[in-house]
């Protein structure tokens, strides 16, 4: 371990092979997972748990206090996944009473001046691009993928392999495969090129595809179109989810394009 010119607290706990470049600090309550690097002025801060194989840039600031004026100083945490790449200037803010934690999974890139607020949780393989912002208590599932300048309303959840266009705001949920983008933002296909990159094959892209063409093209509401989806399609892992992304919304999820008939594609 480098810890010259840096300053790390004696009880901090550090692994195997981490390296610590000069100028970081590194705090009391913290944990450093095996291998991992941290960037010369990066900052790591109290209830900060970062794991192994990660990387941290110079500026990014780990575990800060919430900007939240409910926070009352309550012990908490800002949890790192193995893997995980936090480009330059990003903050990763802790906790409060409400989750207790902030957590960025495994396997992702947060890239320069992210801002992921209190009680976020993210899954793993998420990219975020440069400059997104996360207000509190946003939940993105695995592999999905926020394109730069996308900013996201606090309580709003994103499924798992959806794309958001750069620039978005997001004040809407945003289920499962989906990609979105406009202003104001719709759902404008599926994002296929993604699932193909993830091994689905055709006949799971092409039920996706009729789930949506029944939640946006029928002209039915949600209600209904739920139980069309459940009397009509096959019980599937890929329905469900769905389906219970859906029915557990409690923001509403996003609207479809009123100005196509059918769910566009990539194609």
């Amino acid at each position: 371990m480098n810890q010259s010119l840096a300053y790390i607290h004696p009880k901090a706990k550090i692994g195997k092979n981490v390296k610590i470049e000069p100028f970081a600090y590194v705090a009391e309550d913290v944990e450093i997972g095996d291998n991992t690097w941290i960037g010369p002025n990066a900052t790591v801060l109290d209830g900060a748990r970062i794991g192994s194989n990660c990387k941290v840039f110079p500026g990014a600031v780990v575990s800060g206090i919430p900007q939240d004026l409910k926070f009352k100083g309550e012990s908490t945490t800002a949890i790192i996944g193995d893997n995980t790449v936090l480009r330059e200037c990003v903050t990763v803010n802790r906790g409060t009473a409400s989750k207790g934690y902030t957590k960025v999974g495994s396997n992702c890139l947060i890239m320069a001046y992210v801002h992921v607020a209190h009680d976020c949780v993210i899954g793993d393989n998420v990219i975020l691009g440069n400059s997104v912002q996360l207000a509190g208590e946003v939940e993105i599932d695995h592999f999905a993928i926020l394109s730069g300048g996308c900013l996201v309303h606090q309580f709003e959840r994103i499924g798992a392999h959806v794309m958001v266009q750069g620039g978005s705001k997001v004040n809407k949920d945003i289920p499962p495969y989906a990609r979105v983008g406009r202003d104001p933002i719709v759902f404008v296909g599926l994002n296929t090129i993604g699932l193909r990159r993830r091994k689905f094959d055709s006949d799971q892209v092409a039920e996706i595809q009729e789930i949506y063409r029944i939640i946006y093209s029928k002209g039915l509401n949600v209600s209904q179109a739920i139980t069309e989806i459940e009397n009509t399609m096959p019980k599937t892992e890929e329905r469900d989810q769905i389906l219970n992304f859906v029915r557990n919304s409690s923001r509403g999820i996003v609207r479809g394009p009123s100005s196509t008939s059918s769910v566009e594609d990539d194609d």
